[in-house]
Protein backbone atom coordinates (compact mmCIF):
# COMPACT_ATOMS: atom_id res chain seq x y z
CA UNK A 1 0.00 0.00 0.00
CA UNK A 2 1.43 3.61 -0.81
CA UNK A 3 1.78 6.16 1.60
CA UNK A 4 1.54 9.78 1.21
CA UNK A 5 2.90 11.76 3.11
CA UNK A 6 1.17 15.49 4.95
CA UNK A 7 3.15 18.17 6.43
CA UNK A 8 -0.32 19.91 7.98
CA UNK A 9 -0.13 23.31 10.13
CA UNK A 10 1.17 21.35 13.55
CA UNK A 11 4.29 20.83 11.97
CA UNK A 12 3.79 16.76 12.49
CA UNK A 13 3.90 14.45 9.49
CA UNK A 14 1.48 12.13 8.72
CA UNK A 15 0.55 9.34 7.16
CA UNK A 16 -2.38 8.69 4.30
CA UNK A 17 -2.73 5.15 3.45
CA UNK A 18 -4.36 4.92 -0.11
CA UNK A 19 -7.83 4.59 0.92
CA UNK A 20 -7.46 7.66 3.01
CA UNK A 21 -5.98 10.09 -0.20
CA UNK A 22 -6.25 13.21 -0.04
CA UNK A 23 -9.29 14.66 -2.28
CA UNK A 24 -7.85 14.59 -5.87
CA UNK A 25 -8.75 18.27 -7.91
CA UNK A 26 -11.12 15.84 -10.23
CA UNK A 27 -12.82 14.83 -7.27
CA UNK A 28 -12.87 18.63 -6.12
CA UNK A 29 -14.35 19.53 -9.29
CA UNK A 30 -17.19 17.37 -9.40
CA UNK A 31 -18.12 17.94 -6.00
CA UNK A 32 -19.49 21.21 -6.99
CA UNK A 33 -21.94 19.94 -9.50
CA UNK A 34 -24.94 18.03 -8.97
CA UNK A 35 -24.39 14.09 -10.10
CA UNK A 36 -27.52 12.89 -8.22
CA UNK A 37 -29.50 12.91 -11.41
CA UNK A 38 -31.97 10.56 -11.62
CA UNK A 39 -33.52 9.17 -14.93
CA UNK A 40 -37.00 9.36 -14.50
CA UNK A 41 -36.66 13.29 -13.44
CA UNK A 42 -35.18 14.34 -16.37
CA UNK A 43 -37.92 11.98 -18.67
CA UNK A 44 -40.51 14.43 -17.05
CA UNK A 45 -38.91 17.43 -17.39
CA UNK A 46 -38.30 16.46 -21.29
CA UNK A 47 -41.79 15.40 -21.97
CA UNK A 48 -43.02 18.70 -20.25
CA UNK A 49 -40.96 20.76 -22.11
CA UNK A 50 -42.23 19.04 -25.29
CA UNK A 51 -45.47 19.24 -24.66
CA UNK A 52 -45.58 22.81 -23.31
CA UNK A 53 -42.68 24.59 -24.89
CA UNK A 54 -41.82 23.38 -28.89
CA UNK A 55 -44.99 25.01 -30.61
CA UNK A 56 -43.96 28.60 -29.88
CA UNK A 57 -40.40 27.91 -31.44
CA UNK A 58 -42.17 26.27 -34.78
CA UNK A 59 -41.70 29.25 -36.83
CA UNK A 60 -40.21 30.32 -39.90
CA UNK A 61 -37.82 32.49 -37.82
CA UNK A 62 -36.16 29.69 -35.95
CA UNK A 63 -36.16 27.56 -38.73
CA UNK A 64 -34.25 29.95 -40.68
CA UNK A 65 -31.54 30.31 -37.46
CA UNK A 66 -31.16 26.56 -37.33
CA UNK A 67 -30.24 26.62 -41.25
CA UNK A 68 -27.45 28.65 -40.14
CA UNK A 69 -26.77 26.47 -37.29
CA UNK A 70 -26.05 23.15 -38.95
CA UNK A 71 -23.01 21.70 -39.08
CA UNK A 72 -22.95 19.96 -42.65
CA UNK A 73 -21.17 17.05 -42.33
CA UNK A 74 -20.12 13.81 -44.23
CA UNK A 75 -18.16 11.22 -42.73
CA UNK A 76 -18.74 8.26 -44.80
CA UNK A 77 -16.04 5.59 -45.79
CA UNK A 78 -17.08 6.45 -49.25
CA UNK A 79 -15.75 9.88 -49.10
CA UNK A 80 -12.61 11.38 -51.40
CA UNK A 81 -11.52 14.44 -52.35
CA UNK A 82 -13.73 14.43 -55.59
CA UNK A 83 -16.49 14.09 -53.32
CA UNK A 84 -15.66 16.70 -50.31
CA UNK A 85 -14.72 19.34 -53.41
CA UNK A 86 -18.25 18.86 -54.37
CA UNK A 87 -19.72 18.86 -51.18
CA UNK A 88 -17.59 22.32 -50.14
CA UNK A 89 -19.23 23.91 -53.34
CA UNK A 90 -22.56 23.30 -52.88
CA UNK A 91 -22.08 25.48 -49.80
CA UNK A 92 -20.37 28.27 -51.89
CA UNK A 93 -23.14 27.53 -54.32
CA UNK A 94 -26.08 28.09 -51.93
CA UNK A 95 -25.02 31.92 -51.18
CA UNK A 96 -25.75 32.75 -54.52
CA UNK A 97 -28.89 30.44 -54.48
CA UNK A 98 -29.92 31.86 -51.31
CA UNK A 99 -28.53 35.28 -50.78
CA UNK A 100 -31.09 36.03 -47.91
CA UNK A 101 -31.07 33.17 -46.02
CA UNK A 102 -28.05 32.45 -43.70
CA UNK A 103 -25.30 29.77 -44.52
CA UNK A 104 -24.44 26.57 -42.50
CA UNK A 105 -22.40 27.26 -39.42
CA UNK A 106 -19.94 24.72 -40.16
CA UNK A 107 -18.37 21.88 -42.91
CA UNK A 108 -17.36 18.71 -40.81
CA UNK A 109 -14.81 16.31 -42.46
CA UNK A 110 -12.24 14.04 -41.72
CA UNK A 111 -8.47 15.36 -41.49
CA UNK A 112 -7.23 13.83 -44.69
CA UNK A 113 -10.05 16.72 -46.05
CA UNK A 114 -9.12 19.67 -44.08
CA UNK A 115 -7.24 21.14 -46.67
CA UNK A 116 -9.75 20.37 -49.28
CA UNK A 117 -12.49 21.97 -47.52
CA UNK A 118 -10.00 24.83 -46.93
CA UNK A 119 -8.70 25.54 -50.39
CA UNK A 120 -12.23 25.37 -51.94
CA UNK A 121 -14.68 26.98 -49.59
CA UNK A 122 -15.47 30.91 -50.51
CA UNK A 123 -18.15 31.77 -47.96
CA UNK A 124 -17.13 33.95 -45.08
CA UNK A 125 -17.85 32.55 -41.60
CA UNK A 126 -18.36 29.19 -42.14
CA UNK A 127 -16.16 27.09 -40.07
CA UNK A 128 -13.99 23.82 -41.20
CA UNK A 129 -14.53 21.21 -38.44
CA UNK A 130 -12.45 17.57 -38.39
CA UNK A 131 -13.11 14.95 -36.11
CA UNK A 132 -9.84 13.99 -35.24
CA UNK A 133 -8.12 11.91 -32.05
CA UNK A 134 -8.91 8.52 -33.67
CA UNK A 135 -12.86 9.40 -34.41
CA UNK A 136 -15.81 7.70 -33.79
CA UNK A 137 -14.08 4.98 -31.36
CA UNK A 138 -11.22 7.13 -29.87
CA UNK A 139 -8.59 3.98 -29.17
CA UNK A 140 -5.83 5.48 -30.61
CA UNK A 141 -2.69 6.18 -28.23
CA UNK A 142 -2.75 9.74 -27.45
CA UNK A 143 0.36 10.52 -28.70
CA UNK A 144 -1.92 9.67 -32.35
CA UNK A 145 -4.68 11.69 -31.30
CA UNK A 146 -2.58 14.93 -30.95
CA UNK A 147 -0.61 14.22 -34.40
CA UNK A 148 -4.08 14.10 -35.90
CA UNK A 149 -5.48 17.38 -34.28
CA UNK A 150 -2.12 18.94 -35.02
CA UNK A 151 -2.29 18.38 -38.48
CA UNK A 152 -6.21 18.64 -39.39
CA UNK A 153 -5.97 22.32 -38.17
CA UNK A 154 -2.04 22.77 -40.19
CA UNK A 155 -4.34 21.75 -43.17
CA UNK A 156 -6.97 24.35 -42.11
CA UNK A 157 -9.29 23.01 -39.52
CA UNK A 158 -10.96 25.89 -37.66
CA UNK A 159 -12.15 23.33 -34.85
CA UNK A 160 -11.84 20.34 -33.72
CA UNK A 161 -14.35 17.46 -32.59
CA UNK A 162 -12.75 14.98 -30.36
CA UNK A 163 -14.72 11.76 -28.76
CA UNK A 164 -14.34 11.58 -24.83
CA UNK A 165 -12.34 8.44 -24.45
CA UNK A 166 -15.34 6.30 -23.22
CA UNK A 167 -13.96 3.40 -22.34
CA UNK A 168 -11.33 4.81 -19.35
CA UNK A 169 -14.34 6.93 -18.39
CA UNK A 170 -16.95 3.98 -17.86
CA UNK A 171 -13.99 1.97 -15.81
CA UNK A 172 -14.28 5.16 -13.49
CA UNK A 173 -10.49 6.40 -14.69
CA UNK A 174 -11.63 10.28 -14.82
CA UNK A 175 -7.60 11.02 -14.31
CA UNK A 176 -6.98 9.49 -18.09
CA UNK A 177 -10.25 10.91 -19.28
CA UNK A 178 -9.57 14.31 -18.03
CA UNK A 179 -5.80 13.84 -19.54
CA UNK A 180 -6.72 13.25 -22.57
CA UNK A 181 -8.66 15.85 -23.18
CA UNK A 182 -6.50 18.70 -22.21
CA UNK A 183 -3.97 16.83 -24.17
CA UNK A 184 -5.70 17.07 -27.14
CA UNK A 185 -7.16 21.26 -26.39
CA UNK A 186 -3.17 21.45 -25.86
CA UNK A 187 -2.67 21.19 -30.00
CA UNK A 188 -6.04 22.46 -30.97
CA UNK A 189 -3.96 25.58 -29.45
CA UNK A 190 -6.51 28.66 -29.68
CA UNK A 191 -9.00 27.04 -31.94
CA UNK A 192 -12.33 25.72 -30.60
CA UNK A 193 -12.42 22.23 -29.85
CA UNK A 194 -16.02 19.99 -29.13
CA UNK A 195 -15.77 16.65 -26.99
CA UNK A 196 -18.35 14.11 -28.05
CA UNK A 197 -19.62 12.12 -25.12
CA UNK A 198 -21.45 9.29 -27.08
CA UNK A 199 -24.36 9.98 -24.44
CA UNK A 200 -25.64 6.32 -25.96
CA UNK A 201 -22.49 4.16 -24.36
CA UNK A 202 -23.45 6.45 -20.75
CA UNK A 203 -26.47 5.03 -20.32
CA UNK A 204 -27.73 6.96 -17.15
CA UNK A 205 -28.61 10.60 -17.02
CA UNK A 206 -25.95 11.02 -13.57
CA UNK A 207 -23.27 9.32 -16.23
CA UNK A 208 -24.13 11.73 -18.76
CA UNK A 209 -23.76 14.67 -16.28
CA UNK A 210 -20.25 13.34 -14.86
CA UNK A 211 -18.70 13.21 -18.52
CA UNK A 212 -19.85 16.61 -19.29
CA UNK A 213 -18.56 17.92 -15.88
CA UNK A 214 -15.36 15.96 -16.90
CA UNK A 215 -15.06 17.37 -20.48
CA UNK A 216 -16.12 20.70 -19.54
CA UNK A 217 -13.44 20.78 -16.63
CA UNK A 218 -10.62 19.01 -19.28
CA UNK A 219 -11.26 22.49 -21.79
CA UNK A 220 -14.14 21.22 -23.80
CA UNK A 221 -15.25 24.67 -25.63
CA UNK A 222 -18.71 22.73 -26.78
CA UNK A 223 -19.57 19.44 -25.68
CA UNK A 224 -21.59 17.29 -27.96
CA UNK A 225 -23.97 14.54 -27.83
CA UNK A 226 -22.66 11.26 -30.25
CA UNK A 227 -20.45 10.51 -32.69
CA UNK A 228 -23.38 9.55 -35.11
CA UNK A 229 -21.85 5.77 -36.41
CA UNK A 230 -23.27 4.41 -32.93
CA UNK A 231 -26.84 3.31 -32.06
CA UNK A 232 -28.54 5.50 -29.73
CA UNK A 233 -27.28 8.61 -30.72
CA UNK A 234 -28.50 12.04 -29.38
CA UNK A 235 -31.81 12.00 -27.13
CA UNK A 236 -33.71 14.81 -26.04
CA UNK A 237 -33.16 13.45 -22.13
CA UNK A 238 -29.32 13.50 -23.08
CA UNK A 239 -29.56 16.93 -23.83
CA UNK A 240 -31.09 18.39 -21.14
CA UNK A 241 -28.81 16.47 -18.65
CA UNK A 242 -25.84 18.44 -20.71
CA UNK A 243 -27.75 21.57 -20.68
CA UNK A 244 -27.69 21.54 -17.07
CA UNK A 245 -24.23 21.05 -16.12
CA UNK A 246 -23.24 23.39 -19.04
CA UNK A 247 -25.87 25.72 -17.26
CA UNK A 248 -24.00 24.96 -13.65
CA UNK A 249 -20.80 25.24 -15.12
CA UNK A 250 -21.77 29.02 -16.34
CA UNK A 251 -23.48 29.65 -12.65
CA UNK A 252 -20.18 28.29 -11.20
CA UNK A 253 -17.44 30.20 -13.50
CA UNK A 254 -18.95 33.06 -15.80
CA UNK A 255 -17.91 30.56 -19.08
CA UNK A 256 -20.63 29.17 -21.74
CA UNK A 257 -20.27 26.46 -23.26
CA UNK A 258 -21.30 25.84 -26.52
CA UNK A 259 -23.33 22.40 -27.00
CA UNK A 260 -23.84 20.28 -30.21
CA UNK A 261 -26.43 17.72 -30.61
CA UNK A 262 -25.95 15.31 -33.49
CA UNK A 263 -26.70 12.05 -35.12
CA UNK A 264 -30.37 10.56 -35.46
CA UNK A 265 -31.09 14.29 -35.95
CA UNK A 266 -33.85 13.07 -38.86
CA UNK A 267 -36.73 15.87 -38.87
CA UNK A 268 -37.06 19.59 -38.42
CA UNK A 269 -38.81 18.82 -35.09
CA UNK A 270 -36.01 17.23 -33.90
CA UNK A 271 -34.07 20.66 -34.47
CA UNK A 272 -37.09 22.35 -32.93
CA UNK A 273 -36.91 20.00 -29.97
CA UNK A 274 -33.26 20.77 -29.33
CA UNK A 275 -33.91 24.35 -29.47
CA UNK A 276 -36.38 24.45 -27.16
CA UNK A 277 -34.44 22.09 -24.54
CA UNK A 278 -31.53 25.22 -25.16
CA UNK A 279 -33.98 27.68 -24.87
CA UNK A 280 -35.44 26.56 -21.96
CA UNK A 281 -32.40 25.37 -19.98
CA UNK A 282 -29.97 27.58 -20.59
CA UNK A 283 -31.96 30.79 -22.27
CA UNK A 284 -31.81 33.48 -24.87
CA UNK A 285 -28.27 33.75 -24.86
CA UNK A 286 -27.69 30.14 -25.95
CA UNK A 287 -29.77 30.69 -29.36
CA UNK A 288 -26.92 32.03 -31.70
CA UNK A 289 -24.83 29.81 -34.18
CA UNK A 290 -21.83 29.82 -32.16
CA UNK A 291 -23.13 28.37 -28.62
CA UNK A 292 -25.76 26.24 -30.36
CA UNK A 293 -24.67 23.74 -33.14
CA UNK A 294 -26.33 20.76 -35.12
CA UNK A 295 -24.78 17.80 -36.53
CA UNK A 296 -26.04 16.32 -39.52
CA UNK A 297 -26.65 15.85 -43.26
CA UNK A 298 -30.70 15.06 -44.25
CA UNK A 299 -31.32 18.13 -41.78
CA UNK A 300 -30.12 20.95 -44.06
CA UNK A 301 -32.55 20.04 -47.08
CA UNK A 302 -35.42 19.35 -44.92
CA UNK A 303 -35.36 22.98 -43.12
CA UNK A 304 -34.50 24.75 -46.69
CA UNK A 305 -38.02 22.91 -47.84
CA UNK A 306 -39.80 24.30 -44.84
CA UNK A 307 -38.13 27.66 -45.62
CA UNK A 308 -39.09 28.10 -48.73
CA UNK A 309 -42.14 26.18 -48.76
CA UNK A 310 -41.11 23.48 -50.98
CA UNK A 311 -39.76 20.08 -51.11
CA UNK A 312 -35.88 21.29 -51.95
CA UNK A 313 -32.77 19.14 -52.66
CA UNK A 314 -30.06 21.70 -52.68
CA UNK A 315 -27.45 19.73 -50.49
Amino acid sequence: MAEHHDHCECGHEHHHHDHEKPVSIIEQALSKYDLDVKDEDVREAVKRIIAEKVHENDTPEVKRFLMGSVELTTLKTTDSDESVLAFTEKVNQFEEAYPTLPHVATICVYPRFARTVSETLEVEGVEIACVSGSFPSSQSLIEIKTIETQLAIKDGATEIDIVMPVGAFLAGDYETVVDEIQQQKEACGDHDMKVILETGCLKTASNIKKASILSIYAGADYIKTSTGKLEPAATPEAAYVMCQAIKEYYDETGIMIGFKPAGGLNSVMDALIYYTIVKEVLGERWLTNKYLRLGTSRLANLLLSEVVGEETKFF
